[in-house]
């Protein structure tokens, strides 16, 4: 196995799991230790941040920030992501549209033929249905709000009603929840001691508190989304949603509720 070759598995192997122990990562490259001391010192000059430890229970792991690891897919992993991808240059997320066609058309450029070809046809049998004026969603505080579920942290921010009243909100978040065409947020009021669902888009200024908490009645945040909208009470639990979660990246879960559901009135507290 040449260097680069080398230094790619050994970026692998350190993204694969928390921590490895020097001889075990010798082992699993064919190589001795002293040549891995090397390896991670190279990968430490190209910017990855390699953490390491001696003594017992010491070793190798792969360090916050820095440069993003090569990522090494498998071919449907691949294509999901192009997938993906070329769903997200059409979303109400606003920043996002850019970033996606730039980061698709770089995924493009070096995928094999074969999964080109699938990709491709995905892209030119597919339509979308317009989703009319809808209001934009801020990455940022998306990003915000995901932080404060993924480690049960408080969050405060500005809300405004639908009926334009704007207010200060200090909440403990659940879970965002995506319907299609708007996002919402699942939350703890903690001034009003209930649970409420928030318009993502009517949130400013979100910012973590540092307070941590726990829940022991948290209800099932895409029935409340539902719930929430009235022709949502008139259709069975089975028809009226199905969920898919991602809960390693950013406790968002998405809800096709059905279009009676999707169009009627929005949601706010």
């Amino acid at each position: 196995m040449d260097t680069a070759s080398r230094l790619l598995r050994l970026l692998s192997l350190l993204h694969s799991r928390p921590q490895w122990d020097g001889a075990e990562l010798a082992t699993r490259l064919e190589v001795t230790p002293r040549t891995v001391r090397r390896d991670v010192t190279r990968l430490r000059a190209l910017g990855y941040p390699i953490d390491a430890e001696a003594g017992i229970g010491g070793g190798y792991r792969l360090g916050p920030g820095g440069r993003l690891p090569p990522l090494l897919l498998e071919d449907a992993e691949a294509v999901a992501i192009a997938v993906g991808l070329r769903v997200a240059t059409t979303t109400t997320v606003s920043g996002v549209e850019e970033a996606a066609i730039s980061a698709l058309a770089k995924l493009h450029q070096v995928l094999p033929v074969r999964l080109r070809e699938q990709v491709d046809a995905i892209g030119a049998h597919t339509t979308q249905l317009p989703q009319g004026e809808l209001p934009p969603v801020d990455a940022g505080v998306l990003v915000t709000l995901a932080a404060g579920c993924r480690h049960t942290e408080g969050i405060r921010f500005g809300y405004r009603t639908h009926d334009g009243t704007e207010s200060e909100r200090s909440v403990e978040p659940l879970q965002i929840v995506h319907t299609g065409r708007r996002w919402y947020l699942v939350a703890r009021d903690r001034d009003r001691q209930a649970w409420r669902t928030f318009r993502v888009d009517r949130i400013t200024h979100p910012v973590l508190t540092g307070s941590r908490y726990r829940f022991d009645d948290a209800p099932d945040p895409v029935a409340m989304v539902a719930e929430g909208v009235p022709a949502a009470s008139r259709i069975s639990a089975r028809s009226a949603y199905q969920v898919a979660t991602q809960d390693r990246i950013g406790f968002v879960r998405l809800a096709t509720i059905s279009r009676s559901a999707a169009s009627a009135a929005a949601l706010g507290s």
